[in-house]
């Protein structure tokens, strides 16, 4: 991926003096871009996350996105895995090279209305420019990963009916979903800690909604599994529409539109490297993917799998990482419980009370040359991102993914 800086110093200078600017208002901007968009293009409600919309989430993602271009201008290549992580979720989500254009109308047109006079024709031609060239960009990356998923043997592009071959609860929050290609044809292989889009039509909104998420299972089996929390409303805060509907409409038989396998979070198999997996709560659904692919290929390294949940009813998959570790001699597992019960027992429901701490299990955890990958909330990640730090671990082997429209933690 190239990001070397095509445009002329004037425009450059142009778009990097409105990062100020857009760091302060960057949520004004990207609040009023969608709204224009949506009202003149309301076919592009299908492709984009209305719960995200509702809850400001996509705009604070898009402000953030944008200021750092603007700061960055000169030397745009320190955004290449921000732009790849960009590249992967449009995919998933089938956004085409005929959707830029009318992006790029609106998100010029809300510079105008939002800035007023500032505005001035010279700044909005320069961010005419400089979005041409990242569209450019994000064309032609997006171009390569549409290819590649339609040359693997199973491989295809777009949305693809599945059908739920088996659903199983794997707590009282979150349920698997078994699902194999409804026109009988093959599963493309995928990297363990990918995750694939899947979408179906919500009554209340009127709309096809689609979702991410990380597939849960080892890849090269016939068949992709997700495992899916039950999202509650909270802190007035609606309930999260599509994994409601997915948990008391998408019974055996069922059919869901499902999208390619993408995603950056990816296990670096060929490093050999231990692996410690870090967790909390649904963000252990990739981790389960990559600690199933080392078992089903006997990889003998040494594996470390880290887990935080709320309570025992929470804990998904606490048989199937119990099983592991105690059958193979280089898995070692550490789960922590928030609030243990009285039937609890150490050992077999949770080895550690309270939050994850990875000071207190150091030496079983902290592995030297490891690689360390972190899912969960956002919160669960940067604390256990500084955590490794301060215990020594390099930033390069640390490796994170985060669920919603927010980037990992930096």
């Amino acid at each position: 991926m190239s990001l070397s800086p095509a445009l002329s110093p004037s425009v450059r200078a142009l778009v990097k003096a409105t990062a100020p600017v857009l760091k302060t208002h960057g949520v004004a901007l990207t609040r009023h871009f969608y709204a224009r968009m949506f009202e003149h293009n309301p076919e592009l409600k299908h492709i984009f996350n209305q719960g995200h919309q509702a809850g400001g989430e996509q705009q604070q993602a898009l402000a953030g996105a944008v200021a750092a271009y603007a700061e960055q201008i000169d030397d745009p290549s320190v955004l290449a895995p921000v732009v790849t992580r960009i590249v992967h979720k449009h995919v998933s989500l089938g956004v085409r090279p005929e959707h830029y254009p009318i992006v790029g109308k609106h998100l010029l047109a809300s510079i105008r209305e939002v800035l007023g006079e500032a505005a001035t024709d010279e700044l909005v031609d320069a961010w005419a420019a400089a979005y041409g060239q990242l569209a450019g960009l994000l064309i032609a990356e997006e171009a390569r990963l549409y290819a590649d998923s339609a040359a693997k043997p199973g491989g295809w592009t777009g949305w693809r009916a599945f059908r739920v071959a088996r659903r199983e609860a794997e707590s009282t929050e979150i349920t698997s979903f078994y699902l194999e290609p409804a026109d009988g044809g093959q599963v493309p292989g995928y990297q363990p800690g990918q995750y694939v889009s899947v979408r179906l039509y919500v009554p209340e909104l009127g709309l096809m909604q689609p979702r991410q998420y990380s597939l849960s299972d080892a890849p090269g089996q016939g068949r992709l599994r997700i495992s899916v929390k039950r999202e509650p409303g909270v802190a007035g805060a609606p309930a999260g529409r599509v994994s409601n509907a997915l948990h008391d409409r998408l019974q055996v038989g069922g059919v869901l539109d499902v999208a390619p396998p993408q995603g950056d979070f990816q296990l670096r198999e060929a490093v050999g490297a231990p692996v410690v997996l870090l967790s909390g709560g649904v963000g252990l659904t990739p981790m389960v993917s990559m600690l199933n692919h080392l078992v089903r290929a006997d990889d003998g390294r040494q594996i470390r799998f880290v887990h935080g949940c709320r309570n025992r009813d929470a804990h998904a998959m606490r048989d199937h990482v119990n099983t592991i570790a105690a059958g193979r001699g280089n898995v070692r597992k550490a789960v922590f419980y928030e609030e243990v019960g009285g039937g609890d027992e150490p050992g077999r429901d949770y080895d550690y009370a309270g939050r994850v701490d990875l000071r207190a299990i150091r030496d079983a955890a902290i592995l030297p040359g490891a690689d360390y990958y972190l899912c969960g909330p956002a919160g669960f990640m940067r604390a256990q991102r500084e955590a490794l730090l301060a215990l020594g671990v390099g930033a390069d082997r640390i490796h994170a993914e985060a669920f919603g429209s927010g980037g990992a933690p930096a």
